[in-house]
């Protein structure tokens, strides 16, 4: 039995407890309250860290401020391609030479192919798009490393032979693996040295799939025998970078991707009279256009007008074409990371022009069916505007040509070829920024590709319309969808993120941007990410170089920020628990229920009439009677739910309060943020408009 001491030091025990959880319920919604006595909110103010990013900061690759650092280096890759189209088969036949610039400070024992015509075999692992028919995928017929032939055999029978083989001393050998599938692994009998070039040559021959059936991007390459619309079509290899070694993730059709740069050298041989159009510019004209195209093509850059260079009736060999029963067109692209072409029978091909600011016009191409040309009536003057647009807003369109190619794909995008009409020409055309200027690494991190493009449609859309872009109420939306069990945070890799990454990847970057957008302004957030476009342009950037990068151009610690929109699905669920007044002081209680904090902002709309209003030094007056107040993030830090803001205008009376009138920060319920309470609450908008009450 303890002693008296011990029973009554027991009993203060008990006591303190009993305070610590029922004083917070009794003091809840009281500001400033002691420290403890409210219902605590640990807020993280910090982004995770992974050992990737930390090893590149040692390693001096990258630098702590998001810029490359002074020993940034990244593959390049260069290929030379000659490959034949077989319309009666649908096969690509094809040979490559690969020159590897391994510019790491690591020698390679081995290198790892990527061969994405593996997911339409029918045994490959797939994610939710559905190939439009089963083929026998990309078939390596021969393979060579410097010059020294690998064994496609041991592949063939399932040989997995890498490294040192079953004995720990045995010699490291040339074999290959994983052939059959998306990713293959060749490991090296002599290892490519550090600044050092290695040679790949690979023989290869894949069918082109086609049908009603496909569903997703780039899963169907072909309309009949008659049109023809290659994408990811010849064996290359995976990216290499400082951060994780190779990338190793399978291509699963959903997610795009994460390729080295390098330059290509493309020769295409398809039957005489068929258009072809693709990534880079044609180095042949004379050998494959007719005199009267090459004529109209010199007309292209005068004027603004759309040009057409080979029209629906010139649709055969010596006409459409220069004569011959098959021709080679030479394509050649600087500084890309991947080749796109198409061809088909009865193109029409019409031209126009972009004026880029700093390096003047440009040519747009577009290639279509005869049956698809009211698809393409205003597809130029629409990516001429995404192109001049983009040009200004972020960095000058880096490439000599854009081309926007008809097919069964309507939604995709490579470097200097969109496979689009009209429909999407403005989103695909900003596909050039991101990721064709600017390498993101697309599998894993999906937002900084398809979510920034998505903020920026929605930039390019009012611009077109002459009106300013409204971003109200995006930020406030995302407020119904947290908590949702099924969405994946921002980080989670796109390729793993399931049923729910369209929104994951496309949508909540608008969302958070949104956000960002009230905290420092709209235009300073493009600011910032045209700086950061510039800095990373033709390299590889991590979500670790945009978050420090974006935090130093804004000169703001944003890290509660990044940490609560990429690496949670929480929100902000801000609410107006309480006005009270008393003189000519009104103090407001803020409550905030969710994890995720915020500013706060307040519009004040006072009385026609009454004593003048005095200034507040947090206040703006947007009129005569209206003010907004804004109060930093850090009140929050401390961790409490609730903030009293004391207003003192003087002694007017003030005839309603909002919290966040523009809607800015995530809520689960909007119509808690205003007072004196509407007896109706507003009805729910559609995910990504304003609510009823947002500043416009």
């Amino acid at each position: 039995m303890g002693s008296i001491e011990d029973k009554i030091g027991g009993m203060i025990r008990r006591f303190a407890l009993v305070l610590v959880f029922l004083v917070p319920l009794a003091l809840d919604g009281q500001q400033p309250a002691p420290a403890g006595l409210q219902t605590p909110r640990a807020i993280r103010r910090d982004v995770p860290m992974t050992n990737s990013i930390r090893r590149a900061w040692e390693a001096g690759t990258r630098d702590k401020t998001g810029r490359p650092g002074p020993n940034y280096w990244q593959l390049a890759t260069d290929y030379t391609i000659d490959a034949t189209l077989d319309p009666g088969t649908q096969t690509l036949t094809g040979t490559e030479k690969i020159a590897l610039h391994n510019n790491s400070p690591q020698e390679l024992p081995e290198i790892y192919l990527r061969l994405d015509h593996n997911i339409f075999r029918g045994l490959v692992p797939r994610g939710t798009s559905v190939p439009a028919e089963n083929t026998e995928g990309m078939v390596v017929t021969s393979l060579s490393i410097n010059g020294e032939a690998v064994d496609l055999s041991a592949a063939a029978a399932g040989g997995r032979g890498g490294g040192r083989g079953r004995g720990g001393n045995t010699p490291r050998r040339l074999a290959a693996s994983g052939l059959d599938q998306t990713l293959a692994r060749v490991s090296l009998a002599s290892p490519v040295p550090a600044k050092s070039v290695a040679t790949l040559d690979i023989a290869w021959h894949t069918k082109l799939p086609g049908g009603p059936d496909g569903r997703g991007h780039r899963m169907t390459q072909r309309i009949d025998d008659t049109l023809f619309q290659p994408t990811q079509w010849f064996p290359r290899i995976a990216k290499y970078d400082d951060l994780r070694g190779w990338d190793t993730s399978l291509y699963l059709g959903p997610a795009e991707f994460y390729n080295n740069f390098g330059r290509f050298d493309v020769r295409l041989d398809v039957p005489g009279g068929w258009i072809v159009s693709g990534t880079g510019v044609l180095q042949n004209p004379q050998e494959v256009l007719t005199d009267k195209a090459r004529e109209r093509l010199t007309h292209v850059l005068d004027s603004d007008e759309v040009i057409t260079i080979v029209g629906e009736e010139d649709a055969a060999a010596g006409q459409a074409t220069a004569p011959g029963e098959r021709l080679v067109w030479h394509f050649t692209a600087d500084m890309v990371n991947d080749f796109a072409w198409a061809t088909a029978k009865d193109y029409v091909w019409r031209a126009t022009r972009a004026t880029i600011p700093g390096k003047g016009p440009v040519p747009i191409n577009m290639v279509y069916t005869p049956d698809h040309a009211s698809l393409y009536a205003n597809a130029g003057p629409i990516a001429r505007h995404a192109l001049e647009f983009y040009s200004k807003l972020w960095a000058p369109y880096p490439f000599p040509q854009l081309t926007m190619q008809d097919g069964p794909s309507a939604g995709m995008e490579y470097p200097m070829v969109i496979n689009s009409n009209q429909g999407a020409a403005d989103h695909e055309t900003g596909h050039q920024w991101w990721p064709m200027m600017v390498g993101t690494n697309e599998t894993w991190y999906g937002w900084m590709d398809e979510g920034f493009n998505q903020y920026m449609n929605i930039l390019s859309a009012a611009d077109s319309r002459g009106a300013a872009p409204n971003l109200n109420g995006l930020g406030q939306s995302y407020g119904r969808t947290s908590g949702d069990e099924n969405e994946p945070p921002m980080m989670w890799a796109a390729n793993n993120a399931g049923a729910m990454y369209s929104f994951q990847t496309y949508s909540k970057a608008p969302l958070m941007l949104s956000m960002l957008g009230g905290i420092v302004g709209d235009t300073e957030v493009q600011r910032a990410m045209s700086d950061y476009a510039k800095t990373w342009a033709f390299k590889h950037p991590s979500p670790w170089d945009y978050i420090f990068f974006m935090d130093k151009a804004l000169n703001r610690d944003l890290g509660w920020f990044w940490y609560y929109w990429l690496w949670t699905t929480e929100s902000v669920d801000g609410s107006i628990a309480n006005v009270s007044t008393s003189g000519s002081r009104t103090t407001i209680t803020v409550r905030q229920d969710g994890q995720m904090p915020s500013p706060v902002v307040l519009k004040v709309q006072f009385a026609e009439s009454g004593p003048p209003i005095k200034p507040m030094t947090n206040a703006k007056m947007v009129d005569d009677k209206t003010a907004i107040l804004t109060w930093p993030v850090d009140v929050w830090f401390i961790g409490n739910r609730t903030f009293q803001a004391t207003l003192d205008f003087g002694g007017r009376s003030i005839d309603s309060i909002v919290l966040d009138p523009g809607c800015r920060f995530p809520d689960r319920d909007p119509s808690d943020n205003v007072w004196p309470r509407s007896s109706a609450p507003a009805a729910p908008q559609p995910q990504g408009r304003a609510s009823r009450g947002c500043e416009q």
